[in-house]
């Protein structure tokens, strides 16, 4: 039995050193059966970073496996689509033509590796995208691994109301309003500044010894009670150099005790939610707002975004907030909002197909404001609604909805309804029980961190796949070079139906021309103009304008003068597999305060790590990079030493009193902490 217990376990150590770490393969192993080979080889694979597939299987005259071969999962090249088979999902383009290959002969019953060609035509994934690599999902502990990064781990949210749903959404046949939510912060306000209050305070220490550019701040009144709180990680600060042109801020969800919970949300190059910051606040008074927002630009190196959308609530109180403190952002009302309250308001009305359509006509395809007002006019009129306060209300905000006084600024289309309760609020149906703060903070967190886990999968799948062009035209080829899949299914769309766009010129002065454009079925026309010496397109549609796209009627002149690529003008980074290459970090810096030296600081220290993270990405691929980077690094300190401001600066640090510190930062009854400073 001892001989047998000692065998077995001989065996399995084998085993366990055949299917370990190893990095390389040899011509001469061994295994038992093809069910080994293919793990020996999977788990080569997945250490190298790609994925494999089985090849080839040959069998001798009596049916026995005489050589399987198996296959880099990019091997040969994808067949053309059948044209007669309908297809639900168009499938991405993963083939490269590589010829790396492993070989085993099966001899005596044994399978022996016997070829090896280690050579692939592209890039290996990278450690952190490896999770995704197909044939990965077959090795056990890759595949707990990726079922524990998608499952929270801390608060379980109920399936219809997770924030983290499809499209992040949240189940709108449901029924239940913000009033039905759980009181999931039933809090005092004295407990806030006490026990509760404090607790959070030292997590936001915690998180900032943990991450350099953590960055929190905390408002007091006059009684020294905490009233509102605002934090955001040093990712949310990169997302937002790269994508903070368009936000997101909800104020939707908010418990008995008023604390309302307010997320700041974006949309990144895959069009997916990414995360800002957030906010708690007691109260929804235009000077929370101010507080708020002011926090909220200083955090962001006082990089104002474009555009700014907010709940219906309270808009007349945000309105002042943005204007005071974002005066270049155009600020926006969510059009799926004021739909879901337009059933709350005239909820007879909107059951009714004919109202709908006049609603729908000036809430959505009003493109001019003379066509919004006939409409308007048209709609009051004909349901008798001139003393509805509501709507009363809605047109005095006409120029925060209506596309007709909005169509030149950029909004990602993010504010339309169809894409509607992505940006519901992320604390929505988070328990029914009562959590505090720190729990809601560790639950935000975990969504944040799935979002990025999204974007890490949608960057591997742009990285490795290319779509399918549905006619292999350079055009179509350029679009797919250079957006991410989901952008390029929206260009797709606008350049297939180019087709259904009839175009006439009516004007032409040598270089500059003058076109009309009308879709079938439609009366609406457009017009387009185009300068042939500068490749400068426009279109009366401002569908580039409002969403970094060029639209089909200007893709059809583009067409109609043989272009076979994009203007370079006309790709917005943002929309990119690049997107987040080279970014500027904004670095706006103000001197008149302790405190505002220290952000400023603080901003630097955001730009320096954001480049020192793609050198020390890029030096730690092999030994020699790694030397050149310490050796750089070490050429660095001594010029630092020897800089006359910098040594200068470390010595009035040292100087500097605690308590006058304390002071300044508890100066207009505001206690604020930025990120680390080191």
């Amino acid at each position: 039995m001892d001989s047998d217990f000692q065998s077995k376990s001989l065996e399995k150590s084998d085993k366990e050193a055949l299917f370990g770490e190893s990095d390389e393969l040899r011509v001469g192993m061994e295994v038992s059966d093809e069910s080994e080979a293919y793990q020996l080889c999977n788990t080569y694979a997945f250490n190298k970073g790609f994925s494999i597939r089985k090849g080839h299987l040959r069998r001798d005259s009596q049916n026995n496996v005489r050589q399987r071969e198996f296959l880099c999962s990019k091997e040969g090249f994808q067949v053309d689509e059948d044209l007669c088979e309908a297809k639900k999902v168009r499938r991405l383009d993963t083939r490269t033509g590589c010829k790396a290959v492993i070989r085993f002969t099966v001899e005596n019953g044994m399978w022996k590796l016997s070829y090896i060609n280690p050579v692939h035509n592209h890039e290996f994934a990278k450690p952190e995208e490896r999770q995704f690599l197909r044939s990965g999902r077959n090795i056990p502990s890759v595949r707990a691994n990726i079922l524990g990064s998608k499952s929270d781990g801390s608060i379980r949210p109920a399936k219809s109301h997770s924030y983290l749903g499809k499209e992040f959404g949240s189940d709108e046949n449901d029924g239940s309003t913000n009033k039905d939510l759980p009181n999931c912060l039933q809090r005092s306000k004295d407990e806030m500044t006490e026990q509760n209050g404090q607790s959070l305070i030292n997590y936001f220490k915690h998180k900032q010894m943990e991450d350099p550019n953590f960055f929190y701040s905390i408002q007091v009144d006059q009684f020294s009670r905490i009233t509102n709180y605002f934090w955001r990680d040093g990712r949310s600060k990169l997302d937002y150099d790269c994508f903070g042109d368009v936000v997101c801020f909800e104020t939707t969800f908010r418990t008995n005790s008023n604390l309302v919970c307010s997320p700041f949300l974006g949309v990144n190059h895959h069009w997916k939610n990414i995360s800002f910051g957030c906010a708690f606040l007691l109260d929804e008074s235009a000077d929370s707002f101010i507080w708020l927002f002011e926090t909220f630009l200083e955090s962001m190196g006082n990089k104002q975004p474009k555009t700014i959308f907010t709940d219906e609530d309270k808009a007349m109180e945000k309105a002042k907030a943005i204007e005071t403190v974002f005066p270049e952002t155009q600020h926006r009302l969510c059009n799926w909002q004021i739909s879901k309250n337009a059933t709350q308001h005239l909820p007879s009305l909107c059951a009714d197909p004919e109202f709908k359509k006049h609603f729908n006509k000036c809430f959505l395809y009003s493109f001019t404001e003379v066509e919004f007002q006939n409409s308007w006019d048209d709609m009051i009129k004909m349901f008798n609604l001139e003393s509805n306060s509501w709507l009363k209300m809605l047109y005095s905000l006409r120029e925060k909805w209506c596309p007709a006084f909005s169509l030149d600024n950029f909004s990602a289309n993010i504010g339309s309804s169809q894409r509607g309760e992505n940006t519901n609020t992320i604390f929505h149906q988070v328990s029914r029980k009562t959590v505090d703060l720190v729990s809601f903070v560790q639950h935000y967190e975990q969504k944040t961190k799935k979002m990025r886990f999204t974007e890490l999968e949608e960057d591997f799948r742009c990285k490795n796949a290319m779509p399918h062009l549905r006619v292999n035209s350079g055009i179509f080829k350029h679009a797919a070079t250079e957006y991410t899949v989901k952008m390029y299914s929206f260009f797709e769309n606008e350049l297939m139906s180019i087709f259904g766009v009839r175009m006439v010129e009516v004007g032409n002065d040598g270089n500059q021309y003058i076109y009309e454009a009308i879709e079938e079925g439609h009366q609406r026309v457009y017009m387009i103009q185009y300068n042939s010496t500068t490749s400068m397109i426009s279109c009366s549609c401002k569908l580039f304008e409002s969403m970094g796209l060029l639209c089909r009627h200007a893709l059809k002149v583009l067409d109609f003068k043989n272009y076979t690529s994009i203007p370079t003008q006309y790709i917005v980074k943002r929309w990119t597999k690049g997107a987040k290459k080279g970014i500027v970090v904004s670095n706006e810096f103000c001197k008149s305060s302790y405190r505002k030296a220290k952000s400023a600081q603080s901003l630097r220290l955001s730009e320096l790590m954001h480049e020192g993270n793609n050198v020390f990405s890029i030096g730690s691929l092999c030994d020699s990079g790694t030397r050149i980077v310490r050796q750089k690094l070490a050429e660095t300190i001594k010029l630092l030493e020897s800089d006359e401001e910098t040594t200068n600066m470390l010595g009035s640090l040292s100087k500097v009193d605690d308590q006058s510190v304390r002071d300044v930062l508890l100066d207009n009854g505001s206690v604020e902490s930025s990120s680390c400073d080191g």
